[in-house]
């Protein structure tokens, strides 16, 4: 990419050729808002978006050459990189014309090593294969010998549907949580595995749920307060080593060293002052955890040299994760070194050169060089992962039929891991974000790189479904933040503001059915976050899919602008009161989030709070006259929202019933919802204004049996029996 971007969109032959490229490399040229207005991409934008795809798109001549090069390199092309199909369902193939009444010899290598082979005739365009082939990633090869034409491919068979459960038409409910806020007695100032299983527990008893929801649990940096999203991880393939029971690590309890220094009065104060905070903090959690884990692996060294069984499962576990963890683990030592070595390289962008890439010399002799180092950070992802999935076995085998629901993040931070460990998976030049909508009339800059498209289809989509399968390990569900992200995402260009982007479209259909077979591999309930300006088709796709579409109570209204009935909520839907980013129902009827924003400075003026507390009078007088229509709150309360100050138990108790009583197959009622708490997880727009992602439950683990909360869990039993959401075949007593 050579030359600097130049204004020629006077000249009507650019134009033309910056349209025709915007449609080659699925660039679209206008959208609709959720407003009903519909904008236009400017040449401009059209212009640097292709170059951050990488086209030369300078001049008219750049934009013919690079449009004339695609097409001839998937002229030349028997078979693309990647072919996604349905069983049963022919493959599209590039025949030249002279073979096109030939005979084509085809060979498929499966995924368990076993091949086939066999002769088929040749359309001018398609190829059939036979029914019956196994759901699975294999190798396809191609031979015309009469015109000397060999091709491979890789095949992906795929189911049609999501993984659906054997009861799938039953309607089940779950409780939400963000991990790092469980407070107990036990642990060490940040919610752990052990802690989950401890909730998951308390949950399937008191609540007779089905699942339990969780924020992320991908890696991030644990610095507060720009590094502790975990919708912003600096890798997506691994996990935050601080959700880790370091006391559960069999390697600690050997370790003398660790139990001598847990017992030192400096640590017991240290561990009783997290304990007792109200946020987590972040970088303490952190530091602490990583030490006593060092110890622990300096025991772990012992067995290592001497070949113990549990060097062995290591060695069988990392074997599976292969390069992805090797890079992942060597960033980790990297990170760690350089910052050591200058106090201001807080990312890879500010390393040595040579370091910068993960393939270079300098790189693999640094790894090396810290072998040991690496070995641990890939020993302490082995323990993440031993431990989350003790904790799905524990809510498994106590009743919970579909267990952990875990949490896909769309977005990574593009000075972590995963942009230094596979480059050539994302573009430069351009972010990802969101357009106008109603709560960010200026659309939304989320500052993150957008996806290499491109690079995952000649990859034949092993990191996508990678990413996937990560993601659905250890649970039975999984929730895809921001699921239009298959479909398409809004791209900004550098240098300009977020209302100035427009959509890149994604091959939707393949992503859709890798989704699907990961899906059915691995169990998962699919849920599919489509919130905000969210085109028909997206949801139709969803729905020919099995994909749960993700509704909001405080969204959901009809089109005169009034709150919906339960039986107006559709039936492949997962429901719930609020999420993360939005206030708690406590909240949102305290203003409480209003009044967040105006000390934050979100809000411009006292007048821009004042109509938002005005408007916030409408929505609530609208849910309280569909609460009273509908009967589910007493006479006795005032049919006027101005008399009731706050969410009262007789409105919570009518929400939650709302919400049980609707068709859609999973209710979701976050703890917050269920505690009465008045502070939302995240307020979007502020980082130090706010303790996003900091928050801890109310009650500890060992008071969830007691009142007061035992009684908001009976509150939610009850309503989850009488609607038919409890738990089947289960009683509390048989536990």
């Amino acid at each position: 990419m050579s030359s600097p971007l130049v204004p020629a969109w006077e000249s009507p032959d650019f134009r033309d050729a910056l349209n025709r490229a915007a449609s080659v490399w699925n660039v679209e040229r206008d959208y609709w808002d959720i407003f009903g207005k519909r904008h236009f991409a400017s040449p401009e934008v059209l212009q640097a978006i292709l170059h951050s795809l990488g086209v030369d798109s300078s001049s008219t001549a750049s934009l013919e050459a690079a449009i004339l090069a695609r097409r001839n390199d998937e002229a030349a092309r028997l078979l693309p990189p990647v072919m996604v199909i349905l069983p049963g369902e022919p493959v599209q193939v590039a025949v030249p014309a002279e073979a096109a009444a030939a005979t084509a010899e085809i060979g498929i290598r499966f995924e368990d090593g076993t091949e086939r082979a066999f002769s088929a005739p040749l359309e001018v365009s398609s190829l059939g294969l036979p029914a019956d082939l196994p759901l699975g990633y294999h190798q396809i090869t191609l031979r015309i010998a009469e015109h000397g034409l060999f091709a491979q491919s890789r095949l992906i068979v795929c189911p049609a549907k999501v993984y659906v459960p054997d009861d799938g038409n039953s309607r089940a409910a779950g409780i939400g949580v963000s991990l790092y806020g469980l407070r107990s007695g036990r642990n060490w100032g940040c919610g752990d595995f052990t802690d989950l299983a401890g909730f998951g527990a308390w949950a399937v008893d008191a609540l007779d749920v089905a699942f339990v929801a969780l924020n992320p649990l991908h890696a991030i940096a644990n610095r507060a307060p720009y590094n502790t999203s975990p919708y912003l991880p600096v890798c997506s393939f691994y996990r935050n080593f601080i959700y880790i029971d370091v006391e559960a690590v069999p390697e600690f309890s050997r370790s003398i060293w660790a139990r001598r220094l847990l017992a030192s009065d400096a640590v017991q104060g240290e561990i009783a002052s997290l304990r007792e905070t109200s946020e987590v903090e972040y970088e303490r959690v952190s530091r602490l955890k990583l030490c006593f884990l060092r110890l622990a692996f300096r025991e772990f060294l012992k067995g290592w040299r001497a070949g113990s069984e549990r060097a062995g499962q290591f060695k069988s576990w990392a074997g599976r994760e292969g390069d992805l963890l090797h890079r992942f683990a060597v960033h980790a030592v990297l990170d760690e070194a350089m910052h050591r070595r200058d106090r201001n390289a807080w990312n890879w962008l500010a390393w040595p050169e040579p370091f910068r890439s993960p393939s270079s010399a300098e790189t693999a002799a640094f790894a090396r060089r810290h072998w040991r180092s690496v070995l641990f950070y890939q020993y302490v992802q082995w323990i993440a992962d031993t431990q989350l999935a003790g904790a799905q076995e524990r809510v498994r085998s106590l009743g919970m039929h579909i267990g952990l629901y875990h949490d896909l993040a769309l977005a990574t931070d593009r000075f972590g891991a995963d942009t230094w460990m596979l480059p050539e998976f994302f573009t430069g030049g351009s972010r990802v974000g969101a357009p106008p909508d109603d709560f960010s009339p200026n659309g939304q800059d989320w500052g993150f790189p957008p996806p290499n498209s491109d690079a995952h289809f000649r990859n034949g989509y092993r990191l996508f479904a990678e990413s996937i399968r990560k993601a659905c390990q250890h649970g039975g569900a999984l929730r895809i933040d921001h699921v239009m992200r298959f479909f398409r995402l809004y791209w900004i260009p550098d240098g300009k503001e977020a209302v100035s982007g427009t959509y890149v479209r994604e091959r939707h259909e393949d992503l859709l059915r890798i989704l699907a077979l990961e899906s059915v591999r691995n169990r998962a309930v699919i849920v599919g976050e489509d919130l905000g300006t969210v085109p028909d088709y997206v949801r139709e796709n969803l729905a020919r899919y099995g994909i749960l579409s993700y509704r909001l109570f405080l969204f959901e209204k009809d089109a005169r602008g009034q709150c919906k009935a339960p039986a107006d909520y559709p039936e492949m839907a997962l429901v719930s009161a609020s999420t993360h980013d939005l206030p708690t129902l406590a909240g949102f009827w305290q203003n409480r989030d209003i009044e967040a924003r105006r000390q934050a400075g979100v809000l411009p003026d006292d007048e821009s709070a004042r109509r938002a507390i005005e408007h916030r009078m409408e929505e609530k007088q609208k849910i309280l006259d569909l609460l009273h229509r509908l009967r589910l709150v007493p006479l006795h309360l005032p049919r006027n929202a101005a008399q009731i100050p706050e969410l009262t138990g007789e409105l919570q108790n009518a929400v939650v019933g709302l919400l049980m009583s609707t068709p859609s197959r999973l209710l979701l009622l976050n703890q917050e919802d269920l505690f009465k708490e008045t502070d939302q997880q995240n307020l979007p727009g502020t980082t130090a204004q706010y303790p996003n992602w900091r928050r801890k439950m109310r009650y500890c683990i060992e008071e969830l049996g007691s009142s007061p909360a035992s009684d908001f869990a009976a509150m939610f039993r009850s309503w989850a029996e009488r609607t038919g959401r409890a738990a089947a075949n289960t009683t509390s007593g048989s536990r």
